[in-house]
């Protein structure tokens, strides 16, 4: 096929966050590059303009939407490849009707987010940092060591809401601690959840009472939205622990705020209704929080995997070959 012409929409800072010198000498090898060189982020209207003659289109984060302005420029597009992980806020299905190919680098993201979801768990139970802030602040010895008995997480059950593919692996981190682990997923068979280790439940308000600790992994759909709402957090058992490093439109803020203020339960979370967090955000303040800024899957490691993916794929389909993490339709109804 003859050569084909790139364009790079992240612009230089973040492009060499995401792509190694190595990934970067590779994909200068597949095409005619154009960079975005100004280090902002493109209007649609900016991106629009250099939309002629493109056949790859590798965006990411802050890439602002395919527009049918942008895609009626783009008559020679034949794939997105994304370094990032969904797409949907910057396409729709209409993209796949003009036939061209995407793909994501989300897979990228599921090991470190998983690993956040359990040490976050393990936080929980055994605060060490609140421990590390108390004796920097000056409490004494003795009030250290009491405060610091914790709880093991072996010990607890752990209800699981959503098994994709990052709810699967923390199921999966979790089974090397021989915890007993329940599921909510309406797309989990009981066939599935047997080979998994876990025990498949019907409904959310099942899960919540069953469970020590309960963590959100499901996509935003118009069915999730608040899924966990006053009633659900209400069949929390005392000193339940609610994590979400998924998106906070599973949870009704309000009401998480008035169980929290209650001094029942506890939450670990890296996900707001509103981000960047407001300076004046009640979740500052938040009593029985431990709150992070949306960094769950942000490890170097990640970040350069998510620009390997992007790469390999662009050699797929410059080979000719089945691209490995093709984005569909109908993915794209049920991704977050």
């Amino acid at each position: 096929m003859p050569t084909p012409s790139i364009l790079v929409v992240p612009p230089p800072s973040l492009f060499r966050k995401l792509f190694s010198d190595s990934a970067a000498a590779r994909l200068s090898k597949l095409g005619n590059l154009q960079f975005n060189s100004t280090d902002a982020d493109w209007s649609t209207d900016e991106l629009a303009k250099r939309m002629d003659d493109v056949d790859v289109l590798v965006t990411s984060w802050r890439t602002p939407r395919l527009t049918d302005t942008v895609l009626e420029r783009a008559q020679n597009l034949k794939l997105v490849a994304h370094s990032a992980g969904s797409v949907k806020f910057m396409l729709d299905e209409t993209i796949f009707d003009r036939g061209v190919a995407v793909s994501s680098a989300g897979a990228a993201m599921i090991q470190p987010v998983a690993e956040m979801t359990v040490m976050l768990a393990m936080l929980m139970l055994r605060p060490v940092h609140n421990l590390d802030a108390g004796l920097r602040e000056g409490k004494t010895w003795a009030e250290m060591k009491l405060a610091g008995v914790g709880e093991e997480l072996t010990a607890q059950s752990v209800g699981i809401v959503g098994a994709g593919q990052i709810g699967r692996r923390v199921i999966e981190m979790l089974r090397a601690w021989n915890i007993a682990v329940f599921v909510f997923d309406p797309m989990l068979n009981d066939d599935e959840a047997r080979r998994m280790g876990v025990t498949r439940v019907e409904s959310i308000d099942e899960l919540m009472p069953r469970c020590r600790i309960v963590s959100l992994h499901a996509p935003i759909l118009p069915e999730t939205k608040h899924m966990i709402g006053a009633k659900q957090l209400a069949l929390l058992r005392d000193g339940a622990i609610l994590i979400n490093t998924a998106r906070a439109w599973l949870v009704d803020s309000d009401a998480l705020a008035t169980e929290l203020k209650r001094g029942r339960i506890r939450t670990a979370v890296d996900v707001y209704d509103e981000e960047p967090m407001p300076a004046d955000s009640p979740w500052r303040s938040m009593p029985n929080a431990l709150i992070m800024p949306h960094i769950a899957s942000s490890t170097t490691q990640c970040f350069h995997r998510q620009g390997d993916i992007t790469v390999d794929e662009v050699e797929r389909f410059a080979r000719g070959e089945p691209l490995r993490y093709r984005v569909t339709a109908a993915m794209l109804a049920t991704m977050a």
